[in-house]
């Protein structure tokens, strides 16, 4: 099933795509984005946000739960079910594009470069799951959840492995394309 979706994607991708899901991701990190970032600085304050974080504890999450306020956290919560579905898609049209485009131009020997694409889904995969068990604990609290309080971090911990790891292979195909068009010249 992956290996189909890789190919699918791979087929469907080309620059005038790549290039509108570029366009696309731009225009929300420039104008979504800090307006999203306002919001929660005000329903946060100085407790910040689980998702923008490496890494925290359960602990560390409860602790922002009750920094939040009720407010706050009802703030959170409808974030993560408005704002937080649509950008985790925004930035996987972008990367798993650019990524298929450059990687196909490459035209590199391995199975595994044709399935590279697939590294942003599993980033995004976490990202929902992040974002699905901190609404639950913010929902809950001060009751707590404690198997979602203590899978929220490893799920985030994950997500960000995996978006790293999709920068990495964006800057790499990027950096191997620009090679390969100097050397043609």
């Amino acid at each position: 099933m992956l290996i189909k979706l890789s190919d699918r994607i791979t087929r469907v991708t080309n620059g005038r795509i790549a290039l509108v899901c570029l366009l696309l991701f731009l225009a929300f990190t420039m104008i979504v984005l800090p307006a999203q970032s306002a919001k929660a600085r005000l329903y946060g304050g100085s407790a910040g946000s689980p998702d923008t974080t490496f890494f925290y504890t359960a602990g560390d999450l409860y602790k922002t739960a009750e920094a939040y306020g009720q407010a706050g956290r009802s703030e959170y919560i409808r974030a993560r079910f408005t704002f937080d579905l649509i950008w985790p898609l925004v930035y996987l049209a972008f990367l798993t594009t650019a990524i298929s485009w450059l990687y196909h131009q490459l035209d590199l020997d391995g199975e595994l470069w044709k399935r590279v694409n697939l590294v942003p889904i599993f980033g995004v995969l976490f990202d929902y799951l992040e974002n699905i068990s901190t609404s639950i604990v913010m929902a809950r609290f001060p009751s707590p959840t404690p198997l979602l309080a203590y899978l929220a971090p490893i799920f985030t911990f994950v997500k960000w492995i995996f978006m790293g790891c999709s920068l990495l292979l964006l800057m790499y195909g990027s950096i191997r394309v620009m090679w390969k068009l100097l050397k043609a010249k």
